[in-house]
């Protein structure tokens, strides 16, 4: 399965438009986490842990993202979009949505 932002895959045609395919993920920060990412804000430097959940949370939304591409019968999803925003009481949670669009091309 190919994943891309670009609108095409160079080189390859697209033969069939399957559809527009979506995926949300919503991953809550915990405490500990918050504690030690706002002692790094005052002395500096990166914030490893929110790194990390950032990651894992655009990892699954791709993940599942390619699970509905290949459920219409998809091997590319085009123009992907991935979003993040904070959701829950005092953005206590990290919302990554993905969006494109199912394709297949030719091999």
């Amino acid at each position: 399965m190919i994943l891309t932002t670009t609108p095409c895959i160079e080189g390859r045609k697209v033969q069939d438009y399957l559809g527009i395919v979506s995926s949300e993920t919503i991953i809550g920060a915990n405490v500990f986490r918050d504690f030690f990412a706002s002692i790094r804000d005052i002395v500096g430097g990166r914030a490893g842990s929110y790194e990390e959940v950032l990651r894992e949370a655009k990892n699954h939304a791709l993940r599942e993202l390619e699970e509905r591409a290949l459920a219409l019968g998809a091997n590319a999803v085009v123009g992907i979009d991935l979003d993040y925003e904070t959701v829950g009481e005092r953005g206590s949670m990290l919302m990554v949505t993905a969006c494109g669009t199912a394709v297949r091309v030719e091999d």
